[in-house]
């Protein structure tokens, strides 16, 4: 089958207008891309349960003490930075699909790395191995489900990425449970077009051409997201769930754990229900502003807590907790888990799908690529200075501005979305080019 065979491309590109076949090749290709995103999901969610675990590990096996336990968890993010750079070489110049396929080499690698690890070393090169993977796969399959969708659906189909990220962090929860029981412990390569009939060779990203408003305008527009989406303090709020349901007295934490993934599960589905009908600037808008009170609503929390004797909410993230009930903390803590709860739904509606899908949507197909793959590395060194440096940020400013800051950078957020970024509901790519060129 030729490159330019229509029975190859066309289904994929067109909408259905009618046709069942056609919309059955586009949801089944698209679910086929978000398996990548749901090792995603898995790999990040692995770290929460297996930190405790290693930091009790007897020898033979590799042991963390804080320091490890801590680069652990953050390594992931500096692989993923590299692994935006690298997709957003490697989708132009392999192609979508062989990108994809790509991905399940250092997640199998990684996973095996850790499996066999003899020393913490090897450990932190897993998890690293695992980072890279996951930045591939978060650039990669958005960009390939935003080409394939027609726009009736490429909003519902864009969240999925998201969907199965939590959903696979949800499914790492439940074996972390299930195996802690009562204790809690390559294809051949052929040459792709695109639809204004350019081939990767073809495509080249250069810097003069950031001059240009159908360049520069996007660019600014997704990095800005990604940066906010961090900024957000989501890392610190998930980090700190087990503390705070342990305050408000919950005998399983690893249960409570399952709580907040079945919250991110359940509200992404809804925003993938709604976002074609609701539209991206109002669902960015909303969620935002539910962050806002929650996010205030957790600092006031640390604030009012922190003259109590014994109470843990001041000390930093992973500072032990203490085990003797503070009953005087215990109303409180319930004011935290309601706003941690409030929190995670409204991200999961907006700030956590949403600027996935607009990369996806708002960038040339000549520089998607590199734009978007600036846009991963982003999003990822944010995420790691989130959350490497959060703790040290809660010492200076106490844990209740540190979480008041978020809430900060929450409204900034809410602003830059009502003023910046456009609607792309229901528009085709060409559409939203331009836009952003004036034409």
């Amino acid at each position: 089958m030729t490159p330019e065979d229509p029975e190859e491309t066309q289904p994929l590109l067109e909408p259905p207008g009618g046709s069942a076949p056609r919309g059955r090749r586009v949801f089944l290709a698209a679910f086929a891309a978000t398996l990548g995103p749901l090792s995603f999901g898995f790999a990040l969610g692995y770290s929460s349960p297996a930190i405790p675990s290693l930091q009790r590990a007897a020898p033979p096996a590799p042991r963390l003490d804080d320091e490890a336990a801590s680069w652990f968890g953050a390594v992931v993010t500096l692989g993923a930075a590299a692994g935006g750079v690298l997709g957003g070489w490697l989708v132009d110049r392999a192609g979508r699909k062989l990108s994809l396929l790509l991905c399940s080499v250092p997640f199998v690698t990684s996973f095996a790395v850790i499996t066999a690890a003899q020393d913490v070393w090897m450990l932190l090169g897993g998890r690293l191995l695992t980072g890279l993977a996951c930045g591939v796969a978060s650039l990669v399959a958005p960009v390939y489900i935003s080409e394939i969708a027609y726009p009736a659906v490429r909003g519902l189909l864009g969240s999925c990425v998201q969907l199965m990220v939590v959903i696979g962090i949800l499914l790492a929860y439940l074996a972390a449970l299930r195996t802690a029981g009562p204790q809690r412990g390559a294809p051949c390569r052929r040459e792709e077009r695109d639809p204004d009939g350019q081939s990767p060779s073809e495509q080249g990203f250069h810097l003069a051409l950031l001059w240009q408003p159908g360049i520069y305008k996007p660019f600014v527009i997704g990095v800005s997201l990604m940066a906010f989406q961090q900024l957000s303090g989501v890392n610190a709020i998930m980090f700190y769930a087990e503390t705070i349901f342990e305050e408000a007295k919950f005998k399983d934490s690893s249960l409570a754990s399952i709580i907040v993934g079945v919250i991110q599960v359940l509200f992404t589905a809804v925003a993938a229900l709604i976002m074609d009908r609701a539209g991206r600037r109002l669902l960015l808008a909303l969620s935002g502003m539910v962050m806002v009170f929650s996010m205030s609503a957790f600092g006031a929390y640390f604030k009012l807590t922190q003259g109590i004797p014994g109470n843990s909410s001041h000390v930093a993230l992973l500072a032990p907790i203490s085990t003797e009930p503070v009953d005087a903390s215990v109303g409180l803590a319930w004011l935290a888990v309601g706003s941690m709860c409030l929190f995670i739904a409204g991200f999961a509606v907006g700030w956590g799908p949403i600027p996935w899908l607009l990369m996806s949507e708002i960038f040339p197909l000549h520089v998607k690529g590199v734009a978007t793959g600036v846009c991963v590395l982003a999003n990822w060194l944010m995420a790691f200075l989130v959350t490497k440096e959060f703790s040290s940020l809660m010492e200076i400013l106490r844990p209740y501005g540190a979480f008041w800051l978020a809430s900060a950078f929450c409204i900034i957020s809410v602003l830059f979305t009502l003023f910046c970024v456009p609607e792309t509901k229901g528009k085709t790519l060409e559409q939203i080019t331009a836009h952003f060129e004036g034409r």
